[in-house]
């Protein structure tokens, strides 16, 4: 099955933290059916200018943790691989 391509906005502060490898997982609201595999392209957006910096990474979702007693119920953590496997 192909994975699918999820586009997502990301605040400057997150997005260096991604992208330098520092931060390695993220906490999004689960309202887009994410599987294992499925790609994110996260998007560099400035909540201030309300625009797109036009910076962008790719990162394939390796692990999901949405167990109630330790993630908000409707929320998910995806741990995030940056291989190009």
């Amino acid at each position: 099955m192909k994975p699918k391509l999820h586009k997502l906005k990301l605040s400057p502060e997150y997005f260096r933290d991604v992208r330098s490898g520092l931060k390695t997982f993220e906490v999004r609201k689960n309202d887009r059916s994410y599987k294992l595999g499925d790609l994110l392209m996260l998007r560099e957006y400035n909540p201030t200018t309300k625009e797109f910096t036009g910076e962008a990474v790719l990162r394939r979702v390796s692990y999901m943790l949405s167990d109630p007693v330790y993630v908000k119920e409707g929320y998910v953590i995806l741990g995030l691989d940056s291989s190009r496997r």
